[in-house]
């Protein structure tokens, strides 16, 4: 660090704590855009905050999850109960403040769900705001953010009573989730065993969708892919994209017990592949993961291939961000599970053919490793309010087989 002083905060954004600022405005349509240009390259990919937990000193008995998962699990030392705790940050990548703000939340609170947990104690907003934004950009901008966050912890049965927000080149938005438990209220992410089924509850292809919507007005770019997507379907997807991210895990996390789930965590920033890896390689059995059908959001897979190596979405590293959780189940369950999903699928901006789950791998005996078959079936997803989503919705979907192969 140099000894260079650094900028003056504006007086507003001061020891401002969570979502305590006061005076939200109502969302208008002109309010779209502004986060657009504030954000680094979203194919850079998403960042993971790392979830650690303190090894010092005598440790209280019962489970414990440190660095590496999704949630640090720390035993308490009152009667049986566990801390569960996580935070998560991240720049926008959206250009709609409000959306932002629960897609944020959302993220956050998936790792408390990608454990079967469905409620939450408390939660913390962390919020930088960009030295690039003038005052009346961060006088509409951040209480949208803010009450976006605030909406979703709301939905998710609890509240943000405080946070830090501070300067920065760039927009950050995060949080913290802490909640106290018993024992049976999580589901260890290490109980997989051979002939269990993987489900995946959100499409994938949200990276692609939202670098397509940016590509709309890079002319250079949406040359690469205008032959395989109209900009219509661009729309629809970023839309769906949108949406989906700003969905909690928190009907999936509550089925992870009704159905008897093995393990289970949350696909984000290292994608389908890189979580399904972390996950098994956390595995108490020597299992492993084989993945065979890939559910994406319509015509994604499509650009990513225009795109050459750009995404590597059907690889299964593409980052996610606030995904869909990848649960293990028994082979007698998952089918029910996914049936349920569906059923019981309410997501944000309404019920449409992307809410439910997809059987989507196997768990074999093997080395703790997970991999994706040569040529995995891609299943379109589409948009919810397409014409392909309303045909969808109007006819009864037979129950998920769990034959994969």
């Amino acid at each position: 660090m140099s000894g260079s002083t650094p900028p003056t905060p504006p007086a507003e954004a001061v020891g401002v704590e969570g979502c305590l600022l006061p005076g939200y405005k109502p969302f208008k349509p002109e309010d779209h855009g502004l986060l657009a240009g504030l954000e680094p390259d979203p194919a850079a990919g998403a960042g993971e905050a790392g979830d650690q937990a303190s090894e010092f000193g005598q440790q209280p008995p019962g489970p414990r999850l440190g660095i590496g998962m999704d949630s640090c699990v720390i035993p308490l030392r009152h009667g049986g109960l566990s801390l569960v705790q996580t935070t998560d940050f991240f720049y926008p990548l959206v250009d709609d403040p409000y959306m932002m703000g629960r897609i944020a939340c959302a993220n956050v609170l998936s790792d408390l769900y990608a454990m079967g947990i469905t409620e939450c104690d408390n939660m913390l907003m962390l919020l930088s705001v960009s030295q690039k934004m003038n005052e009346k950009e961060r006088e509409r901008a951040m209480p949208l953010l803010m009450r976006g966050f605030r909406d979703a912890a709301e939905e998710g049965g609890t509240s943000v009573t405080g946070g830090q927000t501070v300067v920065n080149p760039w927009i950050i938005v995060g949080g913290v989730a802490s909640v106290v438990c018993q024992p049976s209220e999580f589901i260890m992410p290490d109980g997989a065993v051979p002939g269990d089924v993987l489900v995946l509850t959100k499409p994938l292809g949200t990276q692609v969708a939202v670098n397509a919507h940016q590509w709309l007005d890079q002319p250079e770019r949406w040359n690469k892919i205008k032959l395989v997507v109209s900009k219509e379907e661009v729309k629809e997807a970023y839309q769906e994209a949108m949406f989906s991210m700003a969905t909690l895990n928190r009907t999936a996390a509550g089925l992870m017990h009704k159905f008897q789930a093995h393990a289970g965590t949350d696909v984000t920033g290292f994608g389908l592949l890189g979580h399904a890896n972390n996950l098994a390689a956390q595995q108490r059995s020597e299992v492993s993961f084989v993945i065979h059908n890939l559910p994406i959001i319509a015509k994604m897979a499509a650009i990513s291939k225009a795109c050459g190596n750009l995404f590597n979405l059907i690889q299964g590293t593409s980052a996610e961000t606030s995904g869909g959780l990848l649960v293990c189940l028994p082979r007698e369950q998952a089918a029910k599970f996914c049936s349920e999903m569906k059923s019981q699928g309410s997501g944000f901006g309404g019920q449409g053919a992307a809410g439910g789950a997809w059987i989507i791998g196997i768990v074999e005996k093997g080395d703790r490793r997970a991999r994706i078959i040569d040529k995995p079936r891609i299943i379109e997803v589409p948009p919810r309010g397409s014409p392909a989503a309303n045909q969808d919705n109007s006819t009864p979907s037979p129950a998920p087989s769990p034959n994969v192969s």
